[in-house]
């Protein structure tokens, strides 16, 4: 997966928006405010890309054990976090659908007020 396919990945999901909170290199995507998926630019850029996506615990741990290319969340939390390497051992399928997993962990904190707003717009 490139930079571009992320991108069109995760802005394809309801509500999502992107934004640059900590520098210009890392690109953050936020459903209702809150995150649920973070990159390097610069890292896709050299060829070392990987992303930042919430995970459930045990999910987590599963992952981490199963695949080389899934470690604890860089930065983040390691019980609620994980990083996943793009291209290594982890399967394009399998991290759209890790992907998914992390928004719709995050769109099921939010508030029903702001899920219902999300859910409101078009897609």
């Amino acid at each position: 997966m490139n930079i571009q396919q992320l991108y069109e990945f995760c802005l394809s999901k309801k509500g999502v928006t992107e934004h640059f909170p900590f520098d210009e290199d890392t690109l953050v995507f936020k459903v209702g405010g809150k995150m649920f998926a973070l990159t390097s630019l610069k890292k896709f850029e050299t060829g070392q890309p990987s992303l930042n996506l919430k995970c459930n615990p045990e999910k987590a741990l599963e992952l981490r054990a199963n695949y080389q290319g899934i470690e604890p969340g860089y930065h983040m939390s390691k019980v609620h976090w994980n990083t996943v390497h793009i291209n290594q051992d982890v399967s394009t399928k399998l991290l759209c659908e890790l992907i998914t997993h992390s928004y719709d962990l995050v769109f099921k904190s939010l508030t029903k007020k702001i899920q219902d707003e999300i859910n409101k717009l078009e897609k």
